[in-house]
This record gives structure tokens, C-alpha cells and sequence, in this order.
């Protein structure tokens, strides 16, 4: 509808359209205006890299002109010790903090109507928090990132306890493996010398009715060749009266006790010392 007082209808209609086209340009300028901003202090930092890469290019191109590889030597070590390179460029960091939020978003966020005064009712509330924060709360996110690290970083830690207590529980069952003790030959040599009536891990007590002649092996080198008596005899001498669970046995006599002219070549064991 066209104001009151207007006589031209047409004329009206054309300065509220230039308007309206001029209020566009405008806003097209400005938009315009900061991306070839933002283009501006990129090629603007690009050229002061370029420069600063070309100093270090004409120094080096120097230096290269003016060795003499026939004259002077450079040593390996001198290269080494020469500190590399290190840029300085600096990375963008907080692209989301208010100094870097573009100005069209920001000239939106200024025109927002602003969050009602609900801050005046903190003092009356029990829990004594912040009323405003129930409307609105810039830290929620941060809270809620900062929840979960906690979180997980609590999961972390008992499922490594219940690791541990599993291991120690599977430590007790577990089945108890007897060692197997390391042979020494020299002892066993040692053993196999004295007949089994007289070995020390003998654990019954020597018989009377066993035979007085060792049944085990015998070293080769405990071995020697003693005289001994043909003593059938004797047998009578030296027999024990027959018995129920004892036969009527013969025990062989020793052989330092035969006489000389009834020895024959025998092998008997001779303890180590």
C-alpha cells in the first residue's frame, strides 16, 4: 500500500525499488569488501614468506659461487653440526574463539536479542546455582566433553583392576610345577660306588639276608680286581637257620678273609673318597 500524501504512484514505486537495489549493493560491497579482506592477508603473508625465501636463495647461491671445491674442503662433521632449517610459521589455533568469527556472523550475533535477566533470581535459589545458565550456558559443551574424558578415562582404569584381579585369581589356580632337579654326574658316580645297602638315599634299612655283593652298576673307574674264595665249602659257616618267610640262605663270605690258595679274580666296588 502506498503512503498517504503520494500523487505519483509511479514514482513512488520506483525510488522504493532504487532503494531497495542500492540497500543490496551495499550489502554485496560489504560481503565483497571481506572475503578480498581475508584474500588480502593471505597473498599478504604469502608474499613476506616468498621474500624471506628468496634472502636465504641469494645467500646460498653465494656461497655456492664462491667455493672452490679444489681449495677448500668442508668436513662432514662441520655439515652435521650446521642446525637445520626450521619454519616459523604459526598455526592457526582457537578458529572458533570470538576474535576469528567472520563479520557478517558477527554483526548477527550483535543484533540478538539479548538472554532475559534471570541472574537476579540466583541469591533466592537453595542450590545456589547460577540461574542464567539455566537458559543458557556457554560451558556446556566444555562440561560435557570434559565428562566424557573423565568417564572414559574411569573405565580405563577399572578394566585394568579387573585385569590384575583376574591374573591373580588364574595365578592361584594354577597348577604348581615341581622343577626338575639338575643331575650332577660326579654325585651320581659317587652313589653307584657303594653298594645299595650303604648308599645314603637308601630308605630302608640294609637287610642281613641280602647279599653282602653290590647289584648296582659300578664306575669303571672304581673298579678293581681283588682276589676272592671259592666258599662252597664254607657254605655251612656262614648259612642262617631256615624259617618260614626266610629260606634257608648262604652269605657270601668276604674276600680278605679266604685263604691264599683258593682266590680268584673277582670285581667289588670300591668307595670314593
Amino acid at each position: 500500500a502506498l503512503p498517504e500524501g503520494v500523487t505519483s504512484e509511479l514514482e513512488c514505486v520506483t525510488n522504493s525499488t532504487l532503494a531497495a537495489i542500492i540497500k543490496q549493493l551495499g550489502s554485496l560491497s560489504r560481503h565483497a569488501e571481506d572475503i578480498f579482506g581475508e584474500l588480502f592477508n593471505e597473498a599478504n603473508s604469502f608474499y613476506m614468506r616468498m621474500n624471506s625465501l628468496q634472502e636465504r636463495v641469494d645467500l646460498l647461491v653465494i656461497k655456492v659461487t664462491q667455493l672452490d671445491s679444489t681449495v677448500e674442503e668442508v668436513s662432514l662433521q662441520d655439515i652435521n653440526m650446521r642446525k637445520a632449517f626450521k619454519s616459523s610459521t604459526v598455526q592457526n589455533q582457537q578458529v572458533v574463539s570470538r576474535n576469528s568469527i567472520p563479520n557478517p556472523v558477527m554483526e548477527r550475533y550483535q543484533r540478538c536479542d539479548k538472554p532475559p535477566p534471570l541472574n537476579i533470581l540466583t541469591p533466592y535459589r537453595d542450590d545456589k546455582k547460577d540461574g542464567l545458565k539455566f537458559y543458557t550456558d556457554p560451558s556446556y559443551f566444555f562440561n560435557l566433553w570434559k565428562e566424557k574424558m573423565l568417564q572414559a578415562t574411569e573405565d580405563k582404569r577399572k578394566e585394568k583392576r579387573r585385569q590384575k584381579e583376574q591374573r591373580l585369581v588364574e595365578d592361584s589356580t594354577r597348577e604348581v610345577k615341581k622343577v626338575r632337579k639338575a643331575r650332577n654326574r660326579r654325585l651320581e658316580w659317587n652313589m653307584m660306588a657303594y653298594d645299595k645297602e650303604f648308599r645314603p638315599d637308601n630308605r630302608f634299612s640294609p637287610s642281613p639276608y641280602h647279599m653282602a655283593s653290590s647289584e648296582g652298576s659300578l664306575s669303571p673307574d672304581n673298579r678293581q680286581v681283588l682276589p676272592t674264595i671259592s666258599y662252597a665249602s664254607d657254605a655251612a659257616d656262614h648259612s642262617y637257620p631256615a624259617s618260614p618267610n626266610h629260606p634257608a640262605q648262604l652269605l657270601a663270605p668276604a674276600s680278605h678273609l679266604a685263604p691264599a690258595e683258593h682266590k680268584e679274580g673277582v670285581l667289588v666296588a670300591a668307595p670314593t673318597q
